[in-house]
């Protein structure tokens, strides 16, 4: 990744502190993706005890595991303290549904990096992570760390963001400065799950694409869930008048129908923890060299 499209985790930090309260009415495309996730839950056979949400957001993934595996520990886990905050506001409303039915454990909620994952080795059955490795700066890292946390045979489960996510934004405002993160290719993601050394991973694409009547509708829903340019190569200031009004222009040829369109490629992986390699001496039968 060069500089310019290096993500500052300060800034990623303060948008989503930001948004956190408006971000459950703008987030229509995570709830989508993070409802099919869980459909996708239901072919795997495990009963973890142990669950990571890791880049929670406002705590609907960690609500919909927690109802799932009544006996599991949520972990939830965001960089901003806001979004913490939203989630641990569903605690008293699960402790409720959850409490007459089963010893459910007592919530964790962790404000911390999912490159940098603050948990023990092995500690945790599953992760799962909802639209949220896009913002990792090292994915290798990041899976890595994601891979020591895990038991052998744990699962990761995941949804990011393709290279052809917000790409009319990404052509529209073209002007020499970064104005749209660089997402990761889905055969890229696959290798860097094998290099944190992953088993069987399985990945695959959807395209959805969100219509709006303007650009400033497009921009609106972006701040609206934290999503705010936060790459090193971001042009410095506010953006002014003129820029807003030459990125308007170059959006308009994408008009269909009467309607903006604003991509969004979803990936989807999930891949296992390999049981470590036992040591173990192998037989080598030696034949006796036959004269000449």
């Amino acid at each position: 990744m060069s500089d310019a499209y290096r993500i500052d985790k300060a800034r990623v930090r303060a948008s989503f502190d930001r948004a956190a309260g408006s971000y459950d009415a703008a987030a229509i495309l995570q709830r989508e993706v993070r409802e099919r996730m869980l459909q996708r839950l239901e072919l795997v056979k495990m009963a973890p005890r142990v669950i990571l949400d890791a880049g929670c957001g406002t705590g609907h993934a960690t609500v919909a595991l927690g109802k799932r595996y009544r006996d599991s520990q949520v972990i939830s886990l965001d960089i901003a303290m806001g979004m913490l905050q939203q989630t641990l506001g569903h605690y008293p409303l699960m402790k409720r549904m959850l409490a007459p039915l089963t010893g459910q454990k007592r919530p964790v909620a962790v404000c911390a990096d999912i490159e940098n994952l603050p948990l023990q080795h092995g500690s945790v059955d599953l992760i799962w992570s909802n639209v949220a490795i896009q913002w990792c700066n090292d994915l290798d890292a990041a899976f890595a760390g994601m891979a020591r946390v895990l038991r052998p045979e744990g699962l990761l489960m995941f949804s990011t963001f393709g290279p052809d996510t917000l790409k009319e934004l990404r052509a529209a405002s073209s002007d020499g400065s970064v104005h749209v993160s660089r997402f990761i290719d889905m055969h890229d993601i696959g290798d860097a799950l094998v290099r944190a050394g992953f088993a069987d991973p399985v990945l695959d694409v959807e395209r959805f694409v969100l219509t709006y009547d303007d650009v400033m509708a497009v921009m609106r829903d972006l701040k609206a869930i934290g999503a705010h340019n936060a790459a090193a190569g971001r042009a410095r200031g506010l953006l002014g008048r003129g820029f807003l009004e030459r990125l308007t222009e170059a959006y308009e040829q994408f008009r269909h129908e009467g309607k903006l369109p604003a991509t969004y490629e979803v990936v989807y992986g999930h891949a296992w923890k390999a049981q470590p390699k036992q040591p173990g001496l192998s037989t080598v039968t030696l034949h006796p060299r036959k004269p000449a």
